[in-house]
């Protein structure tokens, strides 16, 4: 862990976003971000988000004018042949979409911030899926996994957590030790090593610093052009104007002719549109006046932090409290009568008031990665199928959903959310609040969590918001 000076980085850049915006609403292009989970949503706001992908719920979201669709595939939960097959049908159904309403798409990987995900798996599929196609040539994948409005920054090609000044390199933290995409590289050219099994020499990587970004968006544009067709290009970034250099950057390229994936953080899309960070969404009047009276909490990250948010909230909120037992979940003698119990005591609590329902803290975790997942996927299942009935009984003030893959299967599946508009963020760039279109949800708050930001008091906090007993 090291302390880092501020006043010892090149000063940063204050590159022009409204100039970025114009040229982005200008050009009759959509980014479609394939998020491999829902979080990547926390740093935008108005724009559509796809729960299923065909060509007619495309037609949906172009039809919007928005600059950028997010479509959740949830492939984080994945094992690798489903991820594939899943970002194939996302990349197809795009493009005849965009055929159909003369616009052009260019395609976004949004991963976690932390390195967790299907690497270099996803962009290399889109890649591959673009030119069967016969679309354009994408010649690099640029990486950019850096979330400054979560601590998650890059500096000098390492990646890493900044917590109260101090820099922790990524490869020493939790997530780096994660059961299914487990790494040990902080340095971004090493990690890209890594993940592609060798593949790619760290030293072929194309880095482009901080002393480049804060240069000048010309600067950018030199680096971007120096790489080999083929070659990533990993790049730092500290704070939003970072982003924003970056983008210009792009956009000078892109001009050219040259054409690029993206496998990236969350706040990269809002830079890349010209989008500026927005107040928190005025959730006043956000939740309908409804019968019942509480709101539905489901937690299921296993992370520390969760864990730690988990406990502040019940220690500090009266609401009820409601555990799926996962051991007694993974005994086919016992499952069945498990989620039946988390079914009826969570729909009574709702009569009451707020209800929270959280997967049993100790993780069930193996040596092999396939069977982690597998156990993640049939937890997912439970908690899908318990909220999906609870629902159907009776329809709460509001729900969050708290973890990435929790939050994914939570809309699409537990609550029948095809269609979406982000409308923003509960906090400073951090937490969606999403506005349904369809299904179970339509017409409350759903809140879109992720496992690993805010602090300990944060999901206490989202709840006081949104609780009719604030």
């Amino acid at each position: 862990m090291a302390s880092i000076d501020p006043a010892a980085l090149p000063a940063v850049a204050e590159p022009d976003v409204d100039a970025l915006a114009a040229r982005v609403a200008d050009a009759d292009r959509v980014f479609v971000v394939l998020d491999d989970d829902p979080t990547g949503t926390q740093s935008v706001a108005d724009l559509p988000v796809l729960g299923a992908w065909d060509v007619e719920d495309f037609a949906w979201a172009f039809a919007s004018g928005a600059p950028a669709v997010y479509v959740l595939t949830n492939s984080r939960s994945l094992a690798p042949e489903s991820a594939e097959r899943i970002n194939r049908e996302v990349v197809r159904a795009a493009l005849r979409a965009a055929e159909r309403s003369g616009i052009r798409v260019d395609f976004v990987s949004r991963s976690d911030s932390t390195l967790r995900g299907h690497f270099p798996l996803e962009p290399d599929t889109i890649i591959d899926e673009v030119r069967r196609a016969g679309g354009t040539h994408i010649g690099n994948t640029v990486v950019v996994p850096a979330f400054p409005d979560a601590g998650r920054i890059t500096i000098d090609g390492t990646h890493g957590v900044l917590a109260d000044g101090a820099f922790t390199p990524i490869g020493e933290t939790e997530f780096a030790r994660d059961s299914t995409f487990g790494f040990t590289a902080s340095r971004l050219a090493d990690w890209v090593e890594e993940k592609s099994g060798g593949e790619i020499a760290a030293s072929d990587v194309v880095q482009i610093t901080l002393a480049t970004l804060r240069r000048s968006a010309a600067a950018v544009a030199d680096a971007l052009r120096s790489a080999a067709d083929g070659v990533p290009i990993v790049v730092d970034a500290v704070v939003e104007e970072d982003l924003i250099q970056l983008a210009l950057g792009l956009e000078i390229v892109e001009a050219e002719g040259r054409s690029f994936v993206y496998r990236v953080g969350p706040p990269f899309v809002r830079a890349r549109i010209g989008q500026r960070l927005r107040e928190p969404v005025d959730v006043d009047g956000l939740t309908a006046d409804r019968s019942v009276r509480g709101g539905l909490i489901v937690v299921g990250s296993h992370v520390g932090l969760t864990s730690r948010q988990l406990a502040h909230l019940v220690d500090h909120r009266d609401l009820a409290v409601v555990e799926l037992e996962v051991p007694r979940l993974l005994e086919a003698h016992t499952a069945a009568d498990e989620v039946t119990r988390v079914i009826d005591a969570v729909s009574t609590a709702l009569l009451g008031g707020d209800v929270v329902i959280h997967t049993s803290r100790t993780l069930v975790r193996t040596d092999d990665p396939a069977e982690s997942l597998d156990i993640s996927r049939r937890v997912s299942q439970a908690v899908v199928d318990i909220v999906h009935a609870v629902a159907e009984r009776r329809t709460p003030r509001f729900v969050i959903a708290k973890g990435g893959i929790t939050s994914s299967d939570v809309a699409t599946r537990g609550l029948d959310i095809r269609r979406a508009r982000v409308r923003g963020s509960l906090f400073p760039g951090i937490v969606s609040v999403w506005e349904a279109a369809d299904g179970l949800a339509a017409g409350i708050p759903y809140i879109v969590f992720a496992g690993n930001v805010g602090d300990d008091t944060s999901l206490t906090a989202a709840v006081a918001r949104l609780s009719a007993t604030a």
